[in-house]
């Protein structure tokens, strides 16, 4: 099998890592070949701390923070990120609150200037909440008319009942409706500061001097309430199938999504799932699930299976799109896929080929300075190592179909399964 040269691949040789007294960790990679930095991080500010009856609050929050601070409004923010040809976005996800941005090297003390502003100065201009409320409204409206958003949404809303990760993190449109700019105020006020945050730079800059234009702005942050983040409760496993048909009148098409929970990114079994779901339905023509339910048999318009890991508990699911006359007889094809798959698990020559993908792709991702940037996001936030992306060849040759089926065993059961369908 073809050996991937680890000379490019990020490793401790070349990730300077920095921790600040204030609990910011600072990862940093040169890269000279590029004129220009990326900057990407986190901080624990995510929907885990909504309420149900003010679902959105943290993403509400997070879209805020680029519309106006202390300094600068909502037109001033645009035009110097416009006039520098740099970039800067903020939203909030399950866990975190992430920021992504891309500038030119010498533009970089503007882009963090803006980044720090927006993070500790926001000044939650009431006629701009109303503005994103309407936008949020809208996309919650159009949501409800999506048939794979509809059938996504009710999927996790069965399979994590009763969890946080049941509830979606751009919330409801009463949820939206009920927010006022006291609570966004609260929110800020309580959840945003420099504990957990993480942040990488990488690009066109030395990793020293990186860290220099970070503490210049964010070393003197202070939160004393910023809270510890929240234990996730102990997710329950399914112990019979569920199924839910949510009704969309005018459609053409039904989306369907089916599947069970999965690992989660640290659990040793990630990886041979990871290389099961592309032998499942991902490799090729969208794996096995591709070739038997839209190829030979042409029940559906797309097919395709999925792997979700990440803090906690992941999904495993199937998703395609059918006519609505096919809704049943591709969920059996589907069914009958997975059970096979559990059943007989992966031959040498599919793992093989799963295998030679993965590693011949990694190099690919991390071509791009978001994607390096990314890369050691990922190491940090699931304590991989700064050396995993040059063990990660022998990590992914080391998985055998043994360990394929057991991964498949552990989180598929034809049995326990749930099952969405939206459409008319």
């Amino acid at each position: 099998m073809k050996t991937t040269n680890n000379h490019s691949l990020p490793g401790p040789d070349d990730i300077y890592r920095f921790q600040s007294a204030n609990g910011i960790t600072i990862l940093s990679r040169s890269n000279f070949n590029s004129p220009s930095v990326v900057i990407s991080g986190y901080l624990p500010a995510g929907s885990l701390f909504d309420k149900d009856e003010l679902l959105g609050l943290a993403d509400f929050t997070a879209m805020m923070l680029m519309r106006g601070t202390l300094s600068r409004d909502f037109q001033s923010i645009h035009n110097a990120l416009e006039s520098s040809g740099a970039n800067l976005g903020i939203s909030a996800s399950t866990h975190s609150t992430s920021f992504n941005g891309r500038c030119l090297a010498e533009d970089l003390p503007l882009l963090l200037d803006l980044l720090s502003e927006g993070l500790r100065e926001p000044s939650f201009d009431p006629g701009q909440v109303e503005k994103l409320r309407a936008q949020f409204l809208t996309g919650l409206s159009i949501r409800a008319q999506d048939t794979g958003e509809m059938a996504s949404l009710t999927f996790d809303q069965l399979l994590f009942a009763g969890h946080p990760y049941s509830h979606p993190e751009d919330g409801f449109p009463e949820t939206i409706q009920s927010i006022i700019c006291q609570n966004i105020l609260d929110f800020h006020r309580l959840h945003y500061g420099p504990r957990g945050m993480v942040i990488s730079i990488v690009g066109a800059i030395k990793p020293e001097d990186a860290v220099t234009q970070v503490q210049r702005v964010l070393g003197d942050w202070n939160n004393p309430s910023q809270p510890e983040v929240p234990e996730l409760p102990v997710y329950k496993p399914l112990k019979k199938s569920k199924t839910k048909r949510v009704h969309i009148p005018g459609k053409s098409q039904c989306d369907l999504v089916i599947g069970s929970s999965g690992p989660k990114r640290r659990d040793p079994e990630f990886l041979p799932a990871s290389l099961g779901n592309s032998v499942l339905g991902q490799f090729g023509m969208m794996g096995r699930i591709g070739d038997v339910v839209r190829e030979k048999s042409g029940l559906a318009y797309y097919a395709y299976s999925s792997l979700s890991a990440g803090i906690g508990p992941g999904s495993w699911e199937v998703s395609a799109g059918v006519n609505p006359s096919n809704v049943s007889k591709a969920t059996d094809l589907i069914k009958a896929e997975i059970t096979r798959f559990i059943n007989n698990g992966v031959t040498l020559e599919e793992l093989a080929d799963s295998q030679a993908n993965f590693i011949g792709r990694l190099p690919l991702s991390l071509e791009t300075n978001a994607g390096v940037a990314g890369a050691l996001l990922n190491i940090e936030r699931f304590e991989l190592g700064l050396d995993y992306y040059m063990r990660y060849p022998e990590l992914i040759r080391q998985v055998t179909p043994a360990d394929v089926l057991a991964a498949a065993q552990k989180h598929l059961d034809p049995d326990r399964l749930v099952i969405a369908i939206a459409g008319p």
